[in-house]
């Protein structure tokens, strides 16, 4: 038997990379996997590499810093899948660059409006499935540079709402345990992936050099020799969205192939 086989997953914030590849990856492991995201076209297109005939995923427009769009999504989930097992949260604001000397607080309130505020949004929306199906899994994406500040790029407030979502998580895991619903963090490092894969290019292009040799420089950080991918997050996140986790919560798990060891 798969890994979630029939189990029915939310997943927000689906796009080009991590979004489409949890979903692809709840699919292939047999689960229903409703899709949310600010932009329809990028869901239809989601969804349709992922399940063409359109048998075992649906989708939903959503933004997740207005809580009535979230209870749509978890609503779709029930209307046509009849349950909400696992909601994994990929929606995020993860563009904005700098420190705290260049901060513009605004812009930091809006980054945490989305980063923390709409995962619990999105959260709190899926409860009722979640009690009423008897628990189940909420699995966080955070990120490494919420506990190791990388040295090559300035976001700090992408850092600061991805360490406070991971000291939600905490909180969560003790609220929500009675009713067996686990909570999770993924904490990927430089993952390879669309975002990834844009910043060599552009580092590249600004030094004048190979983007392999600028992968090079990533990559002679890590314990194992090549950096992980999306899918090695997406793999992560479905264990921590299945049964097989059934004993594991209030945990973070660091996807970064060896580059930091917790």
């Amino acid at each position: 038997m798969s890994l979630l086989t029939g189990k029915t997953v939310v997943v927000s914030g689906v796009g080009a990379g991590l979004g489409h590849q949890i979903a692809a990856a709840v699919v292939r492991d047999g689960g229903n996997a409703v899709l949310g995201a600010r932009t329809e076209a990028n869901l239809a297109k989601s969804a349709a590499g992922i399940d063409p005939d359109g048998t075992r995923t649906a989708y939903r427009a959503t933004d997740v810093t207005d809580e009535r769009q979230c209870e749509a999504l978890a609503a779709l989930a029930r209307e046509r899948f009849g349950a909400v097992d696992a909601v994994v949260h990929v929606a995020a604001w993860d563009s904005h660059f700098g420190g705290l000397e260049d901060a513009d607080f605004e812009t930091w309130r809006s980054v945490l409006d989305v980063n923390l505020l709409g995962t619990l949004r999105m959260t709190r929306a899926c409860l009722p499935a979640l009690r009423a199906g008897g628990g189940g899994s909420v699995v966080f994406i955070g990120t490494q540079s919420a506990v190791a500040a990388p040295s090559q790029v300035k976001q700090a407030a992408y850092a600061a709402s991805k360490g406070a979502l991971t000291s939600a998580m905490y909180s969560l895991a003790r609220e929500l345990g009675p009713y067996r619903i686990r909570v999770n963090t993924v904490l990927p490092g430089w993952m390879w992936g669309p975002p990834v894969q844009a910043y060599v290019r552009f580092t590249a292009h600004t030094e004048g050099v190979p983007e392999d040799e600028v992968l090079g420089r990533l990559s002679e950080r890590m314990a194992l020799p090549e950096l992980a991918t999306d899918g090695d997050v997406a793999d992560a996140a479905v264990f921590l969205a299945s049964d097989r986790a059934r004993a594991i919560t209030g945990q973070s798990l660091l996807v970064n192939a060896g580059e930091l060891m917790r």
